[in-house]
């Protein structure tokens, strides 16, 4: 059975370099990991239902506005889960109801925690490892347009492959001021 994520890709340049920071730290799972911020986290399903899947997230994506997000600074989940993260300023919410309408249908799935958009940057590492990652990245910021997101599928030898890209539709023009 696969297993599948979905998530909204970080553009380049900075996917490589919050990769890169990540490994450095010591997080050697980053080779195998995109840099990405989750939509659905990872999920076993049949080859039947991962056709499903691919039908409703098309759906999801012709629905789904393109939007802006922003980076800036970092958080942490500790004590509770070992990872320190780059937050979102911007584009919070539309991640959110996003994850929320790719997680109905075929990948209704029980989440272990509560839906938090955020970029991992550093993950079940020792304490002194998670506050560099925290105090070092804390003047990371970036700015992109989201315009699409990908089904992710694990590979044991490769790790996370992007197998699908869901396009979203053009975002609204902003409002004319009289």
């Amino acid at each position: 059975m696969p297993t599948i994520g979905v998530a909204v890709a970080i553009p380049e340049p900075w996917a490589t370099e919050l990769q890169d920071y990540r490994t450095a730290v010591g997080d050697l799972t980053a080779t195998m990991i995109p840099t990405h911020i989750t939509l659905v986290p990872p999920t076993e399903l049949s080859d039947d239902e991962l056709r499903a899947v691919e039908g409703h997230l098309q759906e999801v994506a012709d629905d789904f506005a393109g939007f802006a997000v922003h980076l800036r600074g970092t958080g942490t989940f500790r004590p509770v889960s070992p990872v320190v993260f780059v937050t979102l300023v911007e584009g919070i919410s539309q991640c959110e109801q996003l994850a929320s309408a790719v997680r109905r249908g075929p990948l209704d799935v029980p989440l272990d925690f509560p839906y938090h958009p955020h970029v991992t940057v550093a993950h079940h590492l020792d304490d002194d490892r998670l506050d560099r990652a925290f105090r070092e990245l804390a003047d990371f910021e970036c700015e992109f347009a989201v315009g699409d997101f990908h089904l992710y599928v694990h590979d044991e030898a490769l790790g996370w492959q992007p197998t699908s890209e869901f396009t979203l539709t053009e975002p609204d023009p902003p409002a004319t001021r009289r």
